[in-house]
């Protein structure tokens, strides 16, 4: 039978270092008016017994928790799921505990009670990861008005407000100016669900280059998909059904991309001969799709570890005293990553017929 594990007080380690409780308590939490050879001792009895201080003394004692709130969503997205993967290998490092609340509802704007309930368990900050959708960011204007800092991630820039974001513009205008310059005038756009701002973001990006390129911008060439490889599919036949002379297109997500390229193979069309498809995220299996993928690579780990980091900043500077905290808006620039789906290798051709 395994033996009862038992709670190491802070009394019995005085008692087995033969000085007081206020002594112990001055070297846990690094006081410097302790001897060098006392202060040894002790932590040798702490090392030795198994000694673990009170978090929630040790709490009281400097003013924080160093626990950090998550409020997030979608973890069976790539970039969300990705992002509190970040969040939680970067707080990890910095010695934050975490309390995580996924919400259900993403839409919704009355979001008193999620930031109650994060005030109540007496975090040291919040990290705010769920997307930007429809109108559920009508209560940011209270974000600088809270007790502790508070960091938005997939949010757009708005003064006063911390943020850390990936360039989705940027990004959809990489993809489409790839597209452009592998010779491809007519480019169609799977966009994710439009009443994400990052899915909107990607479209404007998609525009942008079109435009600069001086290629007309036309509604017959825009789909509307819902980040699934399903609407992926149905977006590709809905593009082909309305322009016979679309010769490419960006899909918004990895996911769409799989299933325009299933379109693709069931539509007889040879890729990238006849068309030429860019995807967005750069997933692990993105490299194994036939043909492997060309796709826009956002970093959503270091996302999150960026929001732990600027989150932190936030904090030691308000336990300073300092009273006016700059918030900052960080993008991430992301990256464009080129396989065969949009460049031929060699003599390597990929026909997919029915």
């Amino acid at each position: 039978m395994n033996r009862p594990i038992r709670r190491v007080t802070i009394k019995q380690v005085a008692e087995e270092a033969g000085v007081s409780t206020q002594t112990v308590s001055r070297v846990i939490n690094e006081r410097p008016d302790v001897a060098p050879e006392t202060r040894q001792r002790v932590k040798e009895v702490i090392a030795r017994l198994g000694y673990q201080p009170s978090s929630v003394a040790r709490s009281l004692i400097q003013g924080r928790t160093r626990t950090l709130g998550v409020v997030g969503y979608g973890v069976e997205y790539f970039g969300p799921s990705r992002n509190l993967s970040g969040i939680e290998q970067q707080a990890s490092e910095m010695g934050y505990a975490l309390i995580l609340d996924l919400v259900r509802r993403p839409e919704q704007s009355n979001v008193e009670h999620i930031l109650r309930e994060m005030l109540a368990r007496h975090v040291d900050g919040i990290i705010w990861a769920v997307p930007e959708i429809g109108g559920n960011r009508e209560w940011v204007t209270q974000a600088p008005q809270l007790p502790v800092p508070l960091i938005f991630l997939s949010t757009q820039p708005r003064p006063g407000i911390a943020i850390a974001n990936v360039d989705n513009r940027s990004g959809g205008r990489m993809a489409t100016r790839h597209l452009i310059e592998q010779g491809r005038r007519n480019i169609g756009i799977i966009t994710g669900p439009l009443s994400w701002w990052e899915a909107r973001q990607r479209q404007c990006g998609w525009q942008d280059a079109l435009e600069n390129a001086g290629l007309p911008v036309s509604e017959e060439f825009v789909v509307e998909g819902d980040w699934s490889a399903a609407s992926g599919e149905q977006g590709l036949r809905m593009l082909l059904e309305r322009c016979s002379r679309l010769d490419a297109v960006f899909a918004s997500n990895d996911q769409m991309a799989l299933g325009a390229l299933q379109a693709a193979r069931r539509a007889g069309l040879r890729v990238p001969e006849d068309l030429a498809i860019v995807g967005f995220d750069d997933i692990p299996e993105a490299a194994y799709f036939c043909p492997p993928l060309t796709t826009i690579r956002q970093d959503m780990v270091e996302l999150g570890r960026l929001a732990v980091r600027e989150l932190s900043r936030m904090i030691e500077a308000s336990l300073e005293g300092q009273t006016t905290i700059e918030p900052r808006a960080i993008l991430l620039r992301p990256q464009l990553i080129v396989r065969e789906s949009t460049v031929p290798q060699g003599n390597r051709t990929y026909l997919f017929r029915r």
